[in-house]
């Protein structure tokens, strides 16, 4: 077994021992009822299915949440998860069963205990504290110490998620018919990540197996690429590091959306409803989408997306007055401003608001060398226009500080995702009129880019 395991394997036999002096299988195993929850037909289905993970640390990352809360992050994940994992190992994860039953109370999904688990009392406990599945790892058991801790499971009606990172135990884990297999990409020798791992091993695995692709997933474009490989998701670290949580949710699993254009506080309402993150409010005037500051406030309350002010060539001073007075996320500008702009706006702005521009895309790509920009939007024209460049030209670029705008609506949306861009910005394409959102199209939009 390999070093940084073959560590945290034999610390959990210590752990396992203490334990039961401490809580004896005897003293609880008469409450231990089978669950009701079921892991594997929660993961069952034609789309793909998020195992989401409660985790305050790990090895390779140390602290990962400071302010680390089961509850309020059950709350998130209620809302976006198939499956709820929850590490329980205390020493190298800050783990704990009693995470468990927090989880259990607030959210209805099964919930996974993660923990390096190689005595069957492991399970009974976790049983215990509500857990309705546990990970079994290939790596750490034999065959028969493996068709052992299953059958304790199953006989709690409890699921099992088979872990395995090499080819090896991918034959073991088909040979012992394991429903759903987990494949780690990391190398738990050495900690390092290849999403290849998921690539190779999952075409082995037979149709009426679910598979997971684990670790090291952190963009939409990375789970659409897998999605093809995979029946579903395990994320932890790439969510946890985020503070705002909700947020970090919807880029992984609908990109890092924009709805523009914002004119209305019900709009607003349906787009952060919908899976949108940003919502533009564009202060131009002469557009027919513009909003004053009044307007924009009662918009700004209505719905908690990260709102992005647009303007075009303002003054620095205004620029900066309204991202303070709205607490924007964002200003994104839509001129002709020049590199002396941006860094006298960047010295005047509340350093959380990022600078995005806006670039106008013709026969190739405009360069993307400004300095403090944060993102850029890639448009056909000066925006507005309702119309798409020539979207061949993204094939091969890392579009990872770049949204897409022009014509985008439901029946273009998921060509757009595919060409790799951190998110898409929706406006004309999901209206009614100029300036007045289309709740269906809208919904239309989000649930077309979360098909797969």
């Amino acid at each position: 077994m390999q070093t940084v395991l073959a560590k945290i394997v034999a610390d959990k036999a210590i752990w396992v021992e203490a334990r039961k002096q401490q809580q004896p299988l005897a003293s609880f195993q008469n409450e231990v009822v089978p669950t009701q929850r079921n892991f594997y037909d929660a993961l069952a289905g034609t789309r793909s299915v998020f195992i989401l993970e409660c985790k305050k640390a790990s090895p390779s990352k140390g602290l990962i949440r400071q302010n680390f809360d089961p509850a309020e992050i059950a709350g998130v994940y209620k809302n976006y998860a198939s499956a709820i994992s929850v590490l329980c190992d205390e020493k190298y994860f800050q783990g704990s069963f009693d995470f468990l039953p927090i989880v259990s109370a607030i959210a209805p999904q099964p919930i996974l205990c993660k923990d390096f688990t190689i005595d069957p009392y492991q399970i009974y406990l976790a049983r215990y504290y509500q857990a309705d599945a546990c990970l079994l790892m290939l790596s750490v058991l034999n065959d028969e110490q493996y068709r052992q801790l299953a059958a304790v499971a199953h006989s709690l009606n409890m699921g099992v998620l088979t872990e395995v990172s090499t080819e090896e135990e991918l034959e073991r884990a088909i040979a012992l018919k394991a429903k759903v297999v987990g494949i780690n990409n990391r190398d738990l020798r050495d900690m390092s990540i290849d999403l290849n791992r998921t690539r190779q091993l999952a075409p082995r695995l037979g149709h009426d197996v679910t598979v997971i692709c684990e670790s090291g997933i952190h963009t939409y474009a990375e789970v659409r690429d897998l999605s093809h490989f995979a029946n579903g998701f395990l994320i932890g670290s790439a969510l946890m590091e985020h503070g705002d949580l909700d947020a970090a949710v919807r880029r992984v699993l609908l990109g890092e959306n924009k709805v523009c254009g914002l004119t209305r506080p019900q709009d607003a309402q349906v787009a952060y409803e919908s899976g949108a993150i940003y919502g533009g409010l564009i202060f131009v005037p002469g557009s027919p989408r513009v909003v004053n500051e009044a307007q924009a406030k009662e918009i700004i309350q209505a719905a908690g997306l990260r709102y992005v002010g647009v303007f075009r060539d303002a003054p620095v001073e205004d620029v900066a007055e309204r991202a303070q007075s709205l607490q924007l996320a964002a200003v994104q500008l839509h001129g002709s401003e020049d590199q002396a702009y941006i860094d006298a706006l960047r010295a005047r702005l509340p350093e959380q608001v990022q600078i995005w521009k806006a670039l106008s895309v013709g026969d190739m790509l405009p360069e993307r060398s400004l300095h403090h920009v944060d993102k850029y939007l890639f448009d056909n024209g000066q925006g507005g226009s309702g119309q798409r460049f020539d979207w061949t030209l993204l094939q091969g670029q890392d579009l990872g500080n770049v949204l897409l705008a022009g014509g985008l609506g439901a029946d273009n949306c998921v060509e757009a995702a595919k060409s790799g861009c951190a998110g898409l910005d929706f406006n004309s394409g999901v209206e009614s009129q100029p300036g007045i959102k289309d709740a269906s199209k809208l919904a239309s939009v989000f649930q077309t880019l979360r098909a797969y």
